[in-house]
Parts: structure tokens; sequence; C-alpha cells
């Protein structure tokens, strides 16, 4: 297949949609590392044109990887209601991005048309858009979950609390969760990346998160982010409590066997945690995701990174999660070079989940030899809470001393709060202004003193 098109005096030639899509791309340094990027501006928007007339029938029949040869293909086209497909098929990916972004759209019809379509169709309406039409197009859409609590409600605006500590210490986390907690941070998770992944020490953390929770009674949700296979022992052997069961994924199934994992397993893993888990559901699991994940594992299928994402979402989709959330500046500069590149693809990762149907957080973050700071990180929070973004991520100071990279911090919440009048979710908001950490949906003197939690 050869596709072509006449720009600035000159003939461009692709030849095939794979080659269009990653060229259609905006600038990532993982799709150069990939041998797959435009080598010029030029040669990008003559890739966006082409992309533009293609039919989202075209998109559908040339998945990231055969249906034959790959799970996750067969999971999100197996997913596809054919009914809400026919209506859609014969638009062009420019048509469909004009339905998305037109006034007349809502979020409930795009909430339905996001059933018809598979994640490489999610993908190639990405790339035509501007960053302000992402964010434009995200708002509109409300993915509202439910676990202990209800997370994406209007008016909301919810933090997960991440209190990792270098030697799994409970002492040690247990401080970063009081001071998280006293700020209003934690309304959508509690959550711990382990240092040690066995099922015994995964079991620790979780009881000992757990009796605090129970204790203060707090409402909200706790997780440890193991292995699936970690916690599902973790339950089984050592009868660990956990509200959500947590695992990253890949949008290829090569790239998921890199993580030790199948599709078997999630649903496993899954299906556990509805008859054994201690939340109230029906939502119960936790995925995190990030661009240039597949190309580190040599998975990628010479695909691009954004159309690789979107297959994650579209993976995630069919086991209902409570949440998910990209951690879009984790894995480097070889993948997103500097934050031009990291606030695009939060951008994107965002609307590409909203689109499919998952409830979307971002870890907006940088790795220390990334070409960013945290201005760039603070930029892309209040973009996000701006786009309707669900949940971001708050850590001690905005430095995670055990994964050794930099976030938002606990005190960001609030202020982003505050900037767009949003609460927490409503239980959690109850809780704070029971405590005294909050009134009228503002912090109170006493906020930020971790102390009010030893006086019992």
């Amino acid at each position: 297949m050869i596709l072509k098109t006449k720009l600035f005096g000159h003939t461009y030639e692709f030849k095939s949609i794979r080659e269009v899509m990653a060229k259609a791309n905006e600038e990532k340094s993982g799709d150069k590392l990939a041998g797959i990027a435009a080598e010029t501006a030029e040669e990008r928007v003559a890739a966006k044109v082409v992309l533009s007339h293609l039919s989202l029938n075209d998109i559908r029949n040339c998945p990231a990887v055969p249906y034959e040869e790959d799970e996750v293909t067969r999971i999100i086209q197996d997913a596809v209601n054919e009914t809400i497909f026919n209506e859609f098929k014969h638009m062009t990916v420019a048509e469909f991005r004009e339905w998305l972004l037109s006034e007349r759209t809502t979020g409930d019809m795009i909430a339905r048309a996001s059933r018809g379509i598979t994640s490489e169709i999610v993908a190639a309406v990405c790339k035509l858009m501007s960053n302000l039409d992402l964010i434009y197009a995200a708002k509109k859409i409300r993915v509202v979950k439910h676990c202990n609590t209800t997370m994406g409600l209007p008016g909301t605006f919810s933090s997960r609390l991440q209190p990792n500590h270098t030697t799994d210490d409970p002492k040690g986390i247990m401080a970063s969760v009081m001071e998280g907690l006293s700020l209003g941070c934690g309304d959508a998770l509690i959550g711990v990346n382990p240092v040690d992944d066995s099922g015994e020490s995964v079991a620790r953390i979780l009881k000992t998160l757990d009796e605090f929770k129970q204790k203060w009674e707090i409402p909200t949700q706790i997780c440890v982010l193991a292995h699936v296979s970690t916690q599902m022992e973790a339950m089984e052997k050592y009868n660990a409590p956990i509200d959500v069961m947590f695992q990253s994924l890949a949008g290829t199934q090569k790239g998921n066997e890199a993580f030790g994992l199948n599709g078997k397993m999630l649903q496993e893993g899954h299906d556990m945690m509805l008859t054994h888990g201690t939340s109230v559901g029906p939502n119960v699991m936790y995925f995190e995701t990030g661009q240039g994940a597949e190309l580190s594992s040599e998975a990628h299928n010479d695909w691009d990174q954004v159309t690789l994402e979107a297959r994650c979402y579209g993976l995630a989709k069919h086991y209902d999660p409570f949440m998910l959330n990209t951690v879009v500046g984790f894995i480097g500069p070889e993948y997103l070079y500097d934050s031009k590149q990291v606030t695009r693809a939060g951008l994107e990762d965002h609307f590409m989940g909203k689109l499919t149907g998952i409830s979307m957080g971002v870890d907006v973050c940088y790795t220390n030899h990334m070409k960013a700071d945290q201005n760039d990180i603070e930029n892309l929070a209040t973009l996000l809470v701006a786009a309707g973004c669900n949940y971001i991520m708050g850590v001690p100071q905005g430095d995670d001393c055990m994964l050794m990279y930099q976030c938002g911090s606990y005190h960001d919440p609030a202020s982003l709060r505050e900037i767009f009048g949003l609460r927490p979710i409503k239980e959690f908001e109850c809780w704070l202004e029971k405590m005294g950490i909050t009134e009228d949906g503002k912090l109170t003197p006493r906020a930020g003193d971790a102390s009010i939690f030893m006086s019992r």
C-alpha cells in the first residue's frame, strides 16, 4: 500500500498505515530512537494530511499487531460494539476529530462512541489534535467509578498519596501517610511502591495501611504496587487486605510478557478481588502505563509509542478499573526528551484514556536527567485539571526518595482545587473537615500538622 500527498511542492509517500501513524505523531525522542519518526516537520505535516483522509475502517483493519498473534489485539477487537462501529466506520479521521470537538457532541455521545472504536482509532484522532483540542475534548468526557468511594463525579478532583520508603520501613511509610493526609491528599488512593516485592513484605505493608485506615475511619482505598501474582499470594497466603489490585501494563502481548504478565493472570487477579478483596467495588483494579514501555522491551512491532499507549487503555478497559494513571515522564529522556514532549504526552494520554472510557489520572513527573523542572510539572498538572483529569499523584516535597524521580507534592492538589473551585471526594472531604484539616473547601491552619494522628 502506497499512501501519498503533495505538500510544499514535494510528493510524500508512505508505505503503510503504520508508517503514516508513526510519522504523524508529534515529536517524541522514543520514536526517533526506534527509527520510525518523521525526519522533518514538513514530513510530519504530510503524514497528518494522509492520516486525516483515512477512514476509521481503514484504521481498524490495521491493528498494531495482527489479531492472530497478539492477545491485546484480540481483547480490543472483540470488545468493539459492531452496531456502533458501523455508524462511524465511514468517517475519516479528520471528520471524527471534528465530531469530537463539535459543541453539539456531548460527553454522553462520546462515551457511547467509545464502545465502537479500537485503540488505534483513538490514537489516530489524537495525532490530529492540538494541545488545546486534547484539553477541550477530554473535558467533555466524564468517567465515574466506585471502589470504597466514588471517583470522577462533577466538581471533584482527587489525589493518590504515594508514601514510598527506601527500605519499606512501616514507620517511615506511615510518617509520609500522615503528612499527606494532613494536607488533604489521598482520597483516590494510598498506594505504596514496595522495595521488597515478596508476598510477606507486601502483606505487612497492606496490614499496616489497613490498620491505620480503620483506626481513623478514613474513606479511601489502599494498595501496594507489587506484581499481580505477588498480591494474589499476599491475599491467599498471608490474608492481606487489598482494596484495589495493581499492575503495570504494556500495549502488546510481548510487552506484557516482559512484565511477566498475560490476560489470564489479570483475569484471575480481578476475579479474586471480587471474592476476597476488602473494598465494596465493583471497580477493583488499578493500572499504570507510560509511553515507551514497549520500545524499552523491544516489543513495539515498529509502531509509535502513542498508538501503543492507547492499546494499554484498550486492554485495561476489559477489566473495568477503578483508576489508571500514566506515569508520563518516568521512563526518561530516551522516550520523552524534555518538558515539551512530557506535556504533550500527558495531555495525549489523558485524552486517549478518557476516550477509551478509563478513569484517568496522571503522574506528572520527570527523571533528573530529563530537560524539565518542577515548574514544567506544575504547568502540566494545571492543564490536566483544566482537562478534567480525575486525579494526580502526591509525594513528600515532590521528591520520591525510593523511585528517585520528581513528582507532584502533597501541597499541589489543595492548591489546584482552590484555583479551579473543586473538592475532594465527598466522603473524604467530610472526614477532612471532621479532622479539622479543611473548612469550606480550604486548608485550615491545622493542615500540615501530622501530629494530629498522634492523639490516640
